[in-house]
């Protein structure tokens, strides 16, 4: 019998949960069964949404790339596409050596799980990795200050022109426990007001290392408390956000945990009854009867312990919000390839229209932030699209977010072109972008150039 590869393993067990599979699994259990104990729609769209929203391991390793050449070390990529630290700097051993943390060799490094799983000689770096921590706490020492002072930034695509003001919230359970955290954005348009925005969104913009301004923090006070008093509310809409989870959570400990708990401590009292009859006819049972009294007095303490973390589970509490920092942001009108509302809203409905035509359903999500535009459903599968629309025929320009997505989604994701949007609206679609284009890195913009003769080329006209 011939071994299995490493890859065929891994595709064995990377189970999806897929329509049929469902199907099987109603046929083994029976549909009722199936249906009352497993919420298979649930299940699919929170693992949808924990891929779409997980910190992917691009970010992770850009963070990493920019922070340490900052603090003064050096790394190069491998021809095999693994990176290798070249040497670390004092600053992080000194701070290392602080806090009892040993920092080693690292020839062979990545930040991706599955190419470490692959690749065991391969040394993963993610959260809770001493080096990745210990350049955390050097970033947090070195520039929290600077960023509580304010910094500044330009938008390429032209449609941000205030301060965007970072507060970190935090709800807690009835047991002292994190029940979740939150880094919370808010754009402040002096002329428009406060609205919640994407944290990642400032991957988009160009830092100013030498800014002309930054946003006075003291002259702005009354803003910043106008800012802290947004956060709070949305602190509390994602407190709530929380409650119904858990509340959804108890329900299933109610039902599950506690009903079994009371079952056995049911049973065990018809079980005593018996007992203590025969014991009262002369039988000696009084070994047994100590037994199930001991066993039901397990499963009654049990039982109150599971009630009261229940209830405490259910018990939040927010905390006011803690300012993170703020940053000026200012358009920055480059190229031809700035955004224009109304040529963007003719290419989002083209791109929804042709979607319905094919049997999807399309969401738009452009406001969100999330490195694509519509997340279009169909029978057997999910589109990631990002939409690009222009009033003529010429190169489109991928911000970072957006890349890091295609390169994370891969067959998923797909780049929808829309050319000549207001005299003779074309679309052209390109399925897996990362690896299906060429792009030109520009670095200064935080853009990723595809050239229109690439995309014309690549892309399929719908």
């Amino acid at each position: 019998m011939q071994a299995k590869t490493l890859d065929e393993i891994i595709k064995e067990i990377d189970i999806e949960v897929d329509e049929e599979y469902i199907r099987k699994v109603k046929s083994a259990l029976g549909e009722s069964l199936a249906t009352k104990f497993i919420d298979y729609t649930r299940i699919k769209e929170l693992f949808e949404k924990a891929k779409e929203n997980r910190l992917i391991p691009e970010y992770v390793e850009e963070f990493f790339k920019k922070a340490f050449t900052k603090a003064g070390g050096k790394y190069h990529i491998r021809k095999d596409g693994f990176i290798s630290i070249e040497s670390l700097p004092s600053e992080l051993k000194n701070l290392a050596q602080k806090q009892n943390i040993t920092l080693d060799k690292y020839p062979r490094v990545t930040f991706d799980k599955e190419k470490a799983f692959k690749n065991p000689d391969a040394e993963f770096i993610s959260f809770g990795h001493p080096l990745l921590e210990t350049l955390i706490d050097w970033v947090h020492q070195t520039f929290l200050n600077n960023l509580q002072k304010g910094a500044m930034f330009e938008d390429p695509d032209g449609k941000y022109n205030g301060i965007i003001w970072f507060f970190e919230g935090e709800v807690k359970d009835g047991k002292g426990e994190t029940a979740g955290k939150r880094i919370f954005a808010i754009y402040d348009d002096i002329e428009k007001g406060f609205t919640e925005i994407n944290p990642g969104i400032i991957w988009d913009f160009i830092p100013i290392d030498n800014p002309t301004e930054v946003p006075n923090l003291q002259n702005l006070s009354p803003r910043k408390e106008t800012a802290k008093n947004f956060a709070r509310q949305l602190i509390m809409k994602y407190k709530k956000e929380i409650e119904e989870e858990r509340a959804r959570q108890a329900e299933i400990k109610e039902k599950y945990g506690i009903k079994s708990l009371e079952y056995l401590i049911d049973k065990l009292d018809e079980e005593l009854v018996l007992l203590i009859e025969r014991e009262n006819k002369g039988e000696e049972v009084r070994l047994a009867i100590q037994n199930k009294e001991e066993r039901k007095k397990y499963y009654q303490k049990a039982l109150d312990e599971l009630k009261e973390e229940i209830k405490r589970e259910k018990t939040l509490t927010i905390s006011w919000p803690q300012f993170k920092g703020a940053i000026l942001v200012k358009p920055k009108k480059t190229d031809q390839m700035v955004s224009d509302e109304e040529i963007e809203r003719i290419g989002m409905e083209i791109a929804m229209e042709y979607e319905r035509s094919q049997g999807r359903e399309p969401e738009d999500v452009s406001k969100e932030n999330l490195g694509f535009d519509i997340r279009s459903r169909g029978k057997d599968e999910i589109r990631y699209i990002e939409v690009k629309a222009r009033n003529d025929e010429g190169d489109v320009a991928l911000i970072v977010n957006e890349w890091l997505k295609a390169k994370r989604f891969k067959e998923n994701y797909w780049l929808y072109i829309v050319c000549n949007s207001i005299t003779n609206p074309t679309l052209y679609i390109i399925n897996n972008p990362a690896e299906n284009l060429k792009v030109q890195d520009k670095v200064e913009v935080v853009r990723f150039i595809v050239p229109l003769e690439e995309w014309k080329k690549k892309g399929e006209r719908a």
